[in-house]
């Protein structure tokens, strides 16, 4: 069984303490990884200050030549983390609508490319005879990254990338679950990157406990659950780190009665189930008008009947299993209540037999807000269909869940929807799509969802504290 060890201040560890990795198309181990503990941490944490003392003070051009160099490595190593990432979290190579392993790796190196060529110009605020004002934006220090299990690879990218890019080195503990593509890229961009600028430590949540809390940490960097990530801005308070949480999502998509029923549906199927509805933004509520509500429930319900789920390894294989059995318990809960409630299954509905954590894609219709599964984030293969009358009470209504992470309208009229779309309480709204994300667009959540913004200048700039400077003429 192959080993994978962390990477502090450019070497591999020597700790002798491994726990095993456990794929989720069959339940069982397939590879081990160094087991991180505080003492690793500190170590980890002391040679990123050590390092930032160089690297923050290297010109923007050194820094972007190594991040386009980071990214040869993902496309070098390509089929490499591919293989890692299906493994551990069951996502296909492929995937429904190519949502898989290869477009997170793809993607890494997408943003990657984009964040390097992103440049931190100098403000100025004031330039005429009594003095010249300027704004410089200067790197934090360390930053911490804590990353979840649902796209591992590429959620790590879009902390690390940004954080070096700026000036800052970076210690990043990836999810206990899913830790293998991100310690092996680690490994790699070690080759790449001078000792000590990006470190890798694993470990349970003492490990992620001590990062959050450590005094010469300047910055977290957090994307999970929203009761974790309100421990960690307590944690936090200590020396008053900077914090960006991206958190938990139950989005709303809003169908008006004048789409094309079919191509919608094929849409919305897609925009629901990908990675097995595994992703923060993935379309987790949807209301449909009574007018094709019966159409579109129809549909959907075909497109889950036709979809293969398999294990990621196998050719043709659209949708893979639940990552681990816990949230694969989580689901199956929210399935029995909504079945106890009067929901009713057009799609799916049971645990598939056999090994793996697998669960058929599943459609519930006839469910309103105060149910659990319209209410609560399932993070897995089912979605409550709710009908409504009127677009400005199912507007008024979907507002009211205590996430805000994304949204979309979707309408063959495109003015009406973008004036519709401002009126969701969300950090960001899609029209005829969802979950879009892209390295020039901003994304972060609003309410429980978060605060704080990753991509594009808005990201690189939460990167980084605000020094300005008052010259007299």
């Amino acid at each position: 069984m192959q080993l994978y060890n962390m990477t502090i201040d450019g070497v591999a560890d020597k700790s002798t303490q491994y726990v095993d990795v456990i794929n989720p198309a069959t339940g069982e181990a397939f590879a081990q990884c160094q087991n991180g503990n505080v003492d690793t941490l500190n170590s980890a944490v002391s040679a990123a200050r050590k390092a930032f003392s160089t690297w923050g003070r290297t010109s923007s051009d050194e820094r972007r030549a190594k991040m386009h160099e980071l990214a040869n490595v993902l496309e070098t190593n390509m089929p490499e983390l591919m293989e890692l990432i299906t493994k551990e979290t069951g996502k296909p190579m492929g995937g429904l609508n190519n949502v898989g392993s290869g477009m997170e790796v793809g993607g890494a190196i997408a943003w990657t490319q984009y964040t390097a060529e992103l440049e931190l110009a100098v403000d100025i605020a004031q330039d005429d005879a009594d003095a010249r004002i300027e704004v410089h934006r200067k790197p934090l220090g360390v930053v911490g990254s804590i990353t979840p299990w649902n796209w591992p690879l590429m959620i790590a990218i879009w902390h690390v990338i940004p954080a070096l890019r700026a000036g800052n080195t970076v210690v990043i503990k990836p999810s206990e679950l899913t830790p293998l593509a991100t310690m092996r890229f680690i490994e790699l961009a070690n080759e790449v990157l001078p000792a000590g600028v990006l470190n890798v430590v694993t470990g349970d949540g003492s490990v992620g406990a001590a990062l959050t809390s450590h005094s010469d940490v300047n910055k977290i960097i957090f994307t999970g659950s929203t009761p974790t990530g309100k421990h960690i801005m307590a944690s936090a308070a200590g020396n008053l780190k900077r914090l960006t949480l991206e958190l938990g999502g139950n989005d709303a998509g809003i169908v008006l009665p004048d789409v094309d029923v079919k191509s919608t549906a094929a849409q919305l199927f897609g925009a629901c189930f990908h990675n097995n509805g595994q992703t923060c933004a993935a379309l987790k509520r949807l209301y449909v008008h009574e007018d094709i509500y019966e159409e579109i429930c129809a549909e959907m319900a075909e497109h889950a009947k036709k979809v293969t789920v398999g294990n990621g390894l196998e050719e043709g294989v659209e949708l893979g299993p639940i990552q681990n059995e816990k949230q694969l318990q989580i689901v199956m809960e929210l399935a029995a209540d909504a079945k106890a409630n009067g929901g009713r299954f057009v799609a799916g509905g049971n645990r598939i037999e056999g090994p793996g954590y697998f669960f058929e894609p599943t459609l519930v219709a006839d469910l309103k807000d105060g149910s659990r599964l319209v209410d609560e984030e399932p993070f897995g293969p089912i979605v409550p269909i709710i009908k409504y009358s009127d677009i400005n009470d199912v507007i008024t209504t979907s507002n009211q869940n205590d996430c805000g992470l994304g949204g979309s309208i979707w309408s063959a009229d495109i003015e009406k929807a973008t004036e519709l779309a401002k009126s969701m309480e969300c950090g960001s709204v899609w029209i005829n799509t969802h979950g879009a994300v892209q390295p020039n667009m901003p994304f972060g959540g609003i309410k429980q969802s978060g605060f704080g913004v990753e991509f594009g200048l808005y990201g690189l700039e939460e990167c980084t504290s605000i020094q300005a400077l008052r010259i007299p003429k």
